[in-house]
């Protein structure tokens, strides 16, 4: 089993700890100087000085390198495997990983075809082939090495650390998606949206948590997440959103804090943990949600 296994290894278990909670506190570090900061005119200045594709480079590299960072030290400072970290089955399941990143592509898409048809005052045609083509090859490059980073330090690493030292189900996953959704708390769209949007950013880490646990492994939040940065990186940007893309689309309408924000959570994310369950066969969703952890380990914190 996925949270279970961590007991096969004889690490301290304090390093389970150091590299997530090194990175959540460089986040808040960054956010607490940053404080009173307009980072949606921060933003635009970095894109006047290096351009749109500089810019995202320079903001999505750091995390992107950071899936090498976080491999080296769980396979070296913890001595653990890397496929222990993605998943409890043999090996990989990179059908996985496929189905759900093509399951989430085509929602979104769909998704975005029905509000520029339902709402087409509030795009505007933004596809440059060129540029399009230059970002498309920076995109698919980093943008799945940054949400695989993501996946790997909060859904594995850290997830792992805290089932081993409370031996709950249900602590590490209301922990890891509460920290997941604050890390996103200095992104520009809470400046602009509120703090209401938090709602969101922690709703997903509980989806993809959820998915993590009932699926012992990490390939369907990895496609998912995957798929939900990449394509919306590919097909909408905006001036108010921390990817701002040569998309295809550009978002010109007014941000608002309701339907876009409680749908997802409320009725996409449920009806999506239903699929995978009805495709994946889960069962004893209680048990394995909310149940004890048996895991003995010799090394102490």
């Amino acid at each position: 089993m996925y949270l279970e296994q961590v007991k096969k290894f004889t690490a301290n278990p304090i390093l389970y700890f150091i590299f997530p909670i090194s990175f959540i506190g460089l986040i808040a570090a960054n956010y607490v100087a940053s404080e009173g900061v307009d980072t949606n005119e921060l933003l635009q200045q970095m894109i006047n000085s290096v351009g749109v594709n500089g810019a995202f480079i320079m903001l999505i590299a750091p995390l992107s390198v950071g899936i090498f960072a976080i491999w080296f030290w769980v396979k070296f400072i913890q001595g653990q495997s890397i496929k222990s970290l993605t998943t409890s089955r043999a090996k990989v399941d990179w059908k996985r990983i496929f189905f759900s990143f093509s399951l989430w592509s085509l929602i979104t898409i769909g998704m975005t075809l029905l509000a520029y048809y339902s709402t087409p005052e509030d795009f505007v045609w933004n596809f440059n082939p060129q540029k399009f083509a230059i970002f498309f090859l920076i995109a698919i490059i980093l943008i799945p090495l940054q949400t695989s980073f993501e996946e790997y330090l909060f859904r594995g690493n850290f997830l792992q650390g805290l089932a081993l030292v409370t031996k709950s189900r249900l602590v590490p996953l209301l922990i890891t998606s509460i920290l997941f959704g604050l890390m996103h708390i200095a992104n520009p769209e809470v400046g602009k949206i509120g703090l209401i949007i938090m709602v969101y950013y922690i709703g997903t880490g509980l989806f993809l948590g959820i998915l993590t646990i009932m699926d012992e492994g990490l390939e369907l939040a990895l496609g998912f997440h995957a798929a939900n940065n990449l394509v919306g990186a590919l097909l909408v940007t905006a001036d108010w959103t921390a990817f701002q893309t040569h998309s295809i689309l550009k978002d010109v309408s007014e941000p608002s804090a309701g339907f876009e924000i409680i749908f997802p959570v409320l009725i996409v994310f449920p009806l999506l943990l239903l699929l995978f369950s009805k495709v994946y066969k889960w069962k004893n969703w209680k048990e394995k949600l909310t149940g004890p952890l048996e895991i003995n380990k010799g090394a102490e914190i």
